[in-house]
C-alpha cells in the first residue's frame, strides 16, 4: 500500500457501512458517520457507498494525507511499527491487484464494495450505555420519557437533530434492492447489524433472497445481541443451515456483544437476560456448525472484571469442542477494541497507577492460556490484541482538562443512569467507589 501512499486505505474504497434507518454511511466502522444526500441518490443507489464527502477523503489518502476521521488508525500507528492498526488489517483483508489498479487510475469512480455492513433499522430491545438512541428504539424511548443526560458534556443524547426513517417506506432501504443486483455481483462479505437485526423485516427479506437467488461466493455476517426471544434464534440456525448446506453463501459468522461478565455485563448492556443470552449462545453453538465471535467493547467498566469473562470464554471453548470435536478450528472467537467515546466510558479517565494492574493480569492470564492449535486456550492473536490494548492505555496521557472532564461525567453520568434504570453501580462495581467518589468531589463539568 505505501506505493501508493503512506495513508492509503483500501476501505475507503471496498469497505462501507450504511445505517438505513438514519441515511448515513462510513468508511470503515471508526470514522464518523456522514449523510448519504437524497439528491446523489436519485442519480444513482451507488450513492449509498459513493457519497461526494466519502470520495474526496479518497482523494486525501491518494496524496498521503490523513483524513481526520481516520485517526483510530492513526493513533494505533503512531504507537510504534510493531503495532498494527485496522488499517494493515483491513488493507490485507481487502487487498486484490486489480481492485488496486482500479482505484489508481479513476480515484472518483463509484466503486462496488468487497464488504458491506448494514443496518436496515434502529428496532432493538437492548439500551447499552454507551450506545446512542439512533441506533436503538429501546434507547429512543427512554429519551422521550426522561429527556437527555442534561448532566453531562459528553453524550447528551439528544434525539432532536437527526431522523429516523421506519423501515417500511425507507428510500434508503429502497436504494438498497435497487442496486442489490448489480452490487452483490462482486461483493465477498455482507455484514448486517442493527438495531437488532434478528427484530428486522429486511434481514429475513434478505435470508429468503439468497434461498431464492443464492451467491455462493458470498461470506455473510450477522450481529445479534442474542438477547431475542429463542424461537427468532431458532428461526436463525434454520436459514443457516438451509443456505450452507444447499451452497446459497459461501459461510457463515455470527457475531454478538458481551464487554465483561455477571451482574456487570446486564449493568453495561441494559436489557440483557444474561441467562437467556448464554442458552441462545448454546442454542446456536449446538445446532450450527458455523462460528461466533464476541464483538468485547473494552471500555471503563471492562478493567476490573474482565478475567470473568475470559474465564467463561475458555469454558464455552472446553464445551464447544468436547461436543463438536471434528472441528478443526476454533469456532468461538473474540476480539478486543477500545471504546474511545463517550468520555465517561474510555479507560484513560483511569489513574494508572491504581487500574494497570488489573489489566497485566489480564494480559498475563490470556498469555498464560496461549497455545496456539488449542481449541481450549486463546490464540496468539488474540494476546497480541490485547497487548496493543495495554499498550494503548499504558500510553496515552490525557490533558488535565480532558480527565476532568472525563471524570466529572463519569460520576454524573453514572448517577443519573442508576437513577433513570434502576441499577446500582455501587452495588455492582464496589472495587470502583474509590475512583467514583472522587470523581463526585471534581462537581459538575455542565
Amino acid at each position: 500500500m505505501d506505493s501508493v501512499s503512506p495513508s492509503f486505505c483500501m476501505a475507503k474504497w471496498h469497505h462501507v457501512t450504511m445505517y438505513m434507518a438514519r441515511g448515513q454511511t462510513h468508511s470503515c466502522y471508526h470514522p464518523a458517520p456522514h449523510d448519504i444526500p437524497l439528491s446523489e441518490l436519485k442519480q444513482s443507489p451507488s450513492a449509498l457507498h459513493n457519497t461526494r464527502e466519502k470520495i474526496r477523503e479518497r482523494q486525501q489518502m491518494i496524496q498521503g494525507e490523513r483524513p481526520s476521521g481516520c485517526q483510530y488508525c492513526w493513533n494505533i500507528e503512531d504507537l510504534g511499527s510493531e503495532y498494527i492498526s485496522d488499517r494493515h488489517d483491513r488493507n490485507a483483508s481487502i487487498y486484490n491487484p486489480d481492485r488496486l489498479a482500479n482505484i489508481i487510475a479513476d480515484p472518483e469512480q463509484h466503486v462496488n464494495p468487497q464488504y458491506i455492513e448494514i443496518s436496515f433499522g434502529n428496532e432493538c430491545n437492548f439500551k447499552c450505555g454507551y450506545c446512542h438512541p439512533m441506533h436503538s428504539s429501546s434507547y429512543t424511548k427512554e429519551i422521550e420519557q426522561h429527556g437527555p443526560y442534561t448532566s453531562v458534556m459528553n453524550h447528551r443524547n439528544d434525539i432532536d437533530w437527526y431522523k429516523i426513517y421506519p423501515e417500511e417506506g425507507n428510500p434508503y432501504i429502497r436504494a438498497w434492492w435497487d442496486w442489490w443486483p448489480e452490487m452483490s455481483k462482486t461483493l465477498d462479505i455482507l455484514r448486517i447489524t442493527g438495531g437488532e437485526p434478528l427484530l428486522q423485516q429486511s434481514t429475513w427479506r434478505l435470508l429468503d433472497d439468497l434461498i431464492k437467488n443464492p451467491l455462493p461466493g458470498l461470506e455473510l455476517n450477522i450481529n445479534s445481541n442474542l438477547g431475542v426471544k429463542s424461537v427468532l434464534v431458532d428461526r436463525l440456525c434454520e436459514k443457516i443451515k438451509y443456505l450452507t448446506d444447499n451452497n446459497c453463501i459461501k459461510t457463515f459468522k455470527l457475531y454478538t456483544s458481551v464487554d465483561t461478565w455477571a451482574d456487570r455485563a446486564e449493568y453495561l448492556r441494559t436489557g440483557m437476560d444474561l441467562e437467556l443470552w448464554e442458552r441462545n449462545l448454546l442454542r446456536y453453538l449446538n445446532n450450527t456448525q458455523m462460528p461466533i465471535t464476541f464483538m468485547i467493547t473494552f471500555n471503563i467498566l471492562s478493567v476490573t472484571s474482565f478475567k470473568q469473562l475470559l474465564d467463561k470464554i475458555l469454558e464455552w471453548r472446553r464445551l464447544e469442542s468436547s461436543t463438536n470435536s471434528k472441528n478443526g478450528w476454533q469456532r468461538i472467537r473474540f476480539d478486543t477494541p477500545y471504546l474511545k467515546e463517550p468520555l465517561q466510558y474510555d479507560i484513560n479517565i483511569l489513574p494508572k497507577d491504581e487500574y494497570m494492574p488489573y489489566m497485566y493480569n489480564n494480559l498475563e492470564f490470556i498469555k498464560q492460556n496461549t497455545r496456539e492449535g488449542d481449541p481450549h486456550s486463546f490464540t496468539q492473536i488474540e494476546y497480541e490484541r490485547f497487548k496493543r490494548l495495554v499498550k494503548y492505555m499504558e500510553t496515552t496521557q490525557y490533558t488535565e482538562d480532558r480527565i476532568l472532564q472525563g471524570r466529572q461525567d463519569f460520576h454524573n453520568w453514572f448517577t443519573e443512569y442508576d437513577r433513570r434504570r434502576g441499577t446500582s453501580f455501587p452495588n455492582t462495581f464496589p472495587e470502583m467507589m474509590n475512583f467514583f467518589n472522587d470523581c463526585k468531589g471534581l462537581g459538575s463539568a455542565v
